[in-house]
């Protein structure tokens, strides 16, 4: 039995939002675990309409558009097909992505993907793009959420580029003080918790109080999916006991398997 489902018995506590945990969850169920689903954040839609207009209608002058989350390509798209019916209208348009996921959803579209770091972070995608050789004076189409940083930016513009933000969606933290889920896991603890991103560490760490344990529960080992969530991870004193090898949910559950498998 422990061959075939390492986490047998292992209860694991998934941090995603509602819409992106059934990945996760399904590839957690298959080897065995116990999957405690722990919505600490909220992805919805948040677009200018306005500027997404203009956007579009000058979409031709751009010579990249940059996707830095599978939700920022999905919330596009979903504006795109909205307003035109044939993809040729994306015209000449290069596009970069940041990690597996993002490029997974690009190519959904059937759409090459000409820019994908080795590692999946902003920077690296930053030196990808400026190590094309195409940025003194391009236009760059960044498509983002609320809280992406802004070295990205920064770094595109150093390198002379000219770098126009597009809002597609917002990150928001829940309130799981009522959440029956929650009171489990209050209850009961787990083997690990899993963090996908730093927003949702933050939420964690903001709903402390919804989210204690009682003294006979389990504390779980907490995993990582990559650098930028580690490094919010130790901002706000949240040991790291496990890091996926390079940020994709599958290494995040390679690593768990790794840390915690029979």
């Amino acid at each position: 039995m422990s061959a075939t489902k390492p986490l047998a018995g292992r209860r694991v506590a998934v941090t995603r939002s509602k819409e992106q945990s059934s990945e996760l969850a399904g590839q957690l169920t298959l080897l065995g675990a116990e999957v405690i689903e722990l919505p600490l954040i909220r992805v919805t839609k948040f677009i200018d309409k306005q500027f997404l207009a203009d956007v579009l209608l000058e979409l031709g002058g751009y010579d990249w558009i940059v996707f830095t989350s599978a939700n920022g390509v999905r919330f596009f798209f979903e504006e795109f097909h909205r307003i035109f019916d044939d993809i040729r209208s994306l015209g000449l348009l290069r596009f970069a992505a940041v990690g597996d996921a993002t490029a997974q959803e690009i190519a959904r579209h059937h759409i090459k993907i000409e820019c994908q770091p080795k590692i999946a972070t902003a920077d690296a995608l930053a030196d990808e793009l400026i190590a094309t050789g195409s940025l003194d004076s391009a236009k760059l189409l960044l498509i983002t959420g609320n809280l992406n940083r802004d070295n990205l930016v920064k770094k595109l513009e150093e390198a002379r580029a000219i770098v126009d933000r597009l809002q597609v969606y917002q990150t928001e933290k829940t309130d799981l003080a009522n959440d029956p889920v929650a009171a489990d896991f209050r209850a009961h603890g787990a083997d690990a918790v899993l963090f996908a991103s730093s927003s949702a560490v933050q939420s964690f760490t903001d709903q402390a109080a919804a989210l204690k344990l009682a003294p006979a529960a389990k504390k779980p080992l907490a995993g990582s999916i990559g650098p930028q969530t580690s490094e919010t991870m130790k901002k706000v004193g949240l040991p790291i006991a496990f890091e996926a090898k390079t940020p994709s949910l599958d290494h995040l559950v390679e690593a768990l398997v790794k840390k915690l498998g029979s």
